[in-house]
């Protein structure tokens, strides 16, 4: 007999069928989810770096090389040429003022010394000459002056004496008047004596003083030649040690060339390349910390080479409290210059994520830490570890520091552990 079948409802090709369309729909449902709004990219956190904005101590520096020398150097020039006789002491040997160094001879400058004292003394034997020239000469007028004084004396008396012989009319007038005539004669003999007198001892003093500057002048001139041929023994200007000596027994050194260098042993200074974008922000007074030894040793700035070379300028910087012991010349020391003083701020720490948004913007975590979102930000001052926060973050914030490069326009991260 036949039998009614039941149609059934769910069988499977139907179940097969609202599962395709239900799936479709969620594909699309996805895809308008993830091409909506803000584009956004799936990151493994352990792929990322996330750090914390605090709040702490902060100060801007940057970190600059900079290479030890002595505090003074004096160079060490020929102050005459020659050759190279003599050496006393080696390079790196420590100098005692004054202490030789090398000899050189010159023979021509040691022949114009010997010229010059020959000089010298014609000159004095040619002004003792002179000298006993004039004394003879002034000798032999003050004789004539005794001998007009005697022949005045003499013209008076017999003119006083025939005066009163004549007023008591014991002598004629002839008489009288001859003898007046040659008192009066003597009168001026003896006023043209002591002129010519005086002439000659003004000409006297006058050769004399002459004779004075002229061997002073050659005295000096000689005094001069001497050390120019003393120069030839080059000595050490000052205390301290012997760096750089280029001289060798026979070697010939033109005048002024460089012979070495003498640095003092006073101290040490510390001379720093920085970069030319920091020029206005240095200045004399400026602080910097060198680590030597695990030690730290306070460096300031105390002159400031404008100059700018190849991109970058000069600073010499002593240190403040303690040298530190064992250092040398031509040490290289890692400094951190400060640019600010220590304060309080809100402050990031480094990372790559600045080569790609030049400090803009950053990704900013959320409370739930399953996603990271853009946010404007603005900075300030830096340091080799932290930017200072000016706007945009607050303590206690968590940011995506690492680099930015594989992110391309994404406005958001989706992390995943």
């Amino acid at each position: 007999m036949d039998r009614v079948i039941e149609k059934k409802t769910w069988n499977t090709k139907r179940i097969l069928t609202i599962g395709g369309i239900a799936g479709i729909v969620l594909l699309i449902a996805g895809a308008v989810y993830f091409t909506s709004g803000k584009s956004r990219l799936n990151v493994d956190t352990e792929r990322i770096t996330i750090s914390e904005i605090k709040k702490g101590p902060f100060q801007e520096f940057i970190p600059v090389n900079g290479i030890v020398l002595p505090q003074t150097t004096i160079y060490l020039d020929a102050l005459e040429g020659g050759r190279v006789e003599e050496k006393y002491v080696e390079d790196g040997t420590m100098m005692k003022k004054d202490q030789p160094i090398l000899r050189l001879s010159n023979t021509d400058l040691e022949l114009s010394l010997a010229n010059q004292e020959t000089q010298v003394f014609n000159v004095l034997t040619q002004m003792n000459i002179s000298k006993n020239n004039a004394t003879q000469n002034t000798t032999g007028k003050l004789n004539q002056m005794a001998d007009v004084d005697n022949a005045l004396a003499e013209a008076q008396r017999v003119y006083t004496l025939n005066k009163k012989l004549y007023d008591q009319k014991v002598i004629g007038q002839q008489e009288y008047l001859q003898s007046e005539n040659i008192y009066n004669y003597q009168v001026r003999r003896k006023k043209l004596a002591d002129d010519i007198l005086k002439q000659d001892g003004a000409s006297v003093k006058l050769m004399s003083d002459q004779d004075k500057q002229s061997l002073s002048r050659m005295q000096n001139t000689l005094e001069l030649m001497r050390k120019k041929v003393g120069d030839l023994i080059v000595r050490a200007p000052i205390d301290g040690q012997l760096t750089s000596l280029d001289a060798e027994i026979g070697q010939s050194k033109n005048k002024g060339e460089r012979l070495g260098q003498i640095d003092a042993a006073t101290g040490f200074k510390v001379r720093v390349d920085v970069d030319e974008h920091y020029i206005s922000r240095i200045f004399i007074g400026l602080n910097g910390i060198a680590t030597i030894a695990g030690k730290d040793y306070k460096l300031s700035i105390k002159k400031v080479f404008t100059q700018v070379t190849n991109g970058r300028f000069q600073v010499d910087m002593e240190f403040s409290d303690t040298i530190p012991q064992g250092i040398r010349r031509g040490q290289t020391l890692q400094i951190k210059l400060a640019l600010s003083d220590e304060m309080q701020a809100v402050i990031l720490p480094k990372g790559g994520f600045y080569q790609q948004t030049g400090g803009n913007w950053i990704f900013k975590v959320s409370e739930d830490g399953s996603k990271a979102y853009k946010v404007d930000i603005q900075l300030g001052l830096q340091s080799p570890d932290y930017y200072q926060v000016l706007q945009g973050l607050k303590p206690g914030d968590k940011v995506v520091t690492s680099s930015y490069e594989n992110y391309g326009t994404m406005q958001e991260l989706i992390l995943k552990k």
